[in-house]
């Protein structure tokens, strides 16, 4: 057993602290990013914000609504073969650019296999991939990371999750370009009241991108974000991507039954562990192990345009109360005020 006791952070502990700035306008901040990936040489070009695989927020109309914004997508990994094909192949079509979608796979043989059949029709217009597990900690994780490297070189592979800087480094040497950080952040996530375990996640997002920009890497901020000001917090400990998912769920591009009661509207959102998902997709949550998410009603909230001119208005804000002329800057510029005490020194332990 071991216990430490150095501080770590989650967003609501902090606050960013303004600074001279020679902006004088949001009009002057861009907030999009150009990236070369380390693994798989690709260049990226765009807002580096990602709406999350969960089955209600990565949906292909999401995808259509979000890459007209220069946002992306993570496509939810329920899709048949041929739906995610027929996808790329219209997108490529139609001259979409690739950064707007990525592939979303587990580590099954299956997944493996659907990933081929997939490969095999759409070919070099499929070029963002990610691979996603609850527990990035294990061997066989890794290991699928390296196989599916080692397949497909030229895919840009963002691959977690995980929190700490140690198996950001080694996912990013077994062939990752992207490592998702986040255990138990997520607003319908259970993992840390059920199991114990997790990792205060703008800590968790700041040595995980000391780590990885130390290997020329990059990191995807994953969950945690509830209000437009967190992501410019994620971005500020220096997260190149930051993906969402209960902020962009309930509207229109969400997947998710809409529901009225008392002349209200909402749509059902559901964590991709709990006991809704795996009776859809697994016919129950297996005798071995428990659920690790939960249903909730949210508001419906139409279209999701207004919420990503709320989002992108946050993170230019936040910009100008730094000087940070382009986000990229932004965690230069950025000194965070912590406005929460640790339990041991509110109840005056040395």
């Amino acid at each position: 057993m071991h216990i430490e006791e150095s501080v770590k952070l989650d967003f609501k502990d902090v606050l960013i602290r303004p600074k001279r700035s020679t902006l004088t306008s949001r009009l002057d901040v861009d907030i999009s990013r150009e990236f070369i990936f380390r693994n798989s040489h690709n260049t990226y070009r765009g807002i580096p914000i990602i709406a999350s695989n969960m089955d209600s927020t990565g949906t292909m109309a999401m995808a259509q609504a979000l890459s007209g914004h220069g946002l992306s997508v993570a496509l939810h990994k329920h899709y048949s073969a041929d739906e995610l094909a027929d996808f790329f192949l219209t997108r490529h079509d139609k001259g979409i650019a690739a950064s707007g979608a990525f592939y979303s796979m587990g580590i099954s043989q299956l997944d493996f296999e659907k990933l081929n059949a997939v490969m095999a029709r759409t070919g070099d217009t499929l070029e963002y991939l990610c691979i996603d597990v609850a527990n990035g900690y294990t061997e066989g994780f890794i290991n699928f990371v390296k196989k599916v490297r080692k397949a497909y070189p030229q895919l840009t592979i963002m691959a977690g999750n995980v929190v700490t800087g140690d198996i950001t480094e080694e996912l990013i040497l077994a062939g990752a370009d992207i490592v998702k950080v986040g255990i138990g952040p997520g607003s319908v996530c259970t993992t840390r009241k059920m199991t114990g375990v997790g990792y205060p996640q703008l800590s968790a997002v700041i040595e995980c991108a000391d780590a990885a920009h130390g290997l020329g890497g990059q990191i995807c901020a994953d969950g945690g974000c509830s209000v437009p000001g967190d992501l410019a917090k994620a971005f500020g400990g220096g997260a190149d991507f930051v993906m969402l998912g209960g902020m962009l769920a309930g509207h229109d591009e969400s997947a998710g039954e809409l529901i009225e009661r008392d002349g209200k509207k909402f749509k059902r959102f559901y964590g991709m562990s709990s006991r809704t998902a795996m009776e859809k997709y697994a016919g129950g949550v297996a005798e071995y192990r428990a659920a690790e998410g939960k249903d909730v009603l949210i508001d419906y909230r139409g279209p999701v345009a207004d919420t990503l001119q709320d989002i992108l208005g946050g993170v230019r804000s936040a910009c100008t109360y730094v000087g940070a002329h382009k986000l990229k800057e932004l965690t230069k510029r950025t000194t965070f005020v912590r406005v929460t005490q640790q339990l041991n020194e509110v109840f005056g332990k040395s």
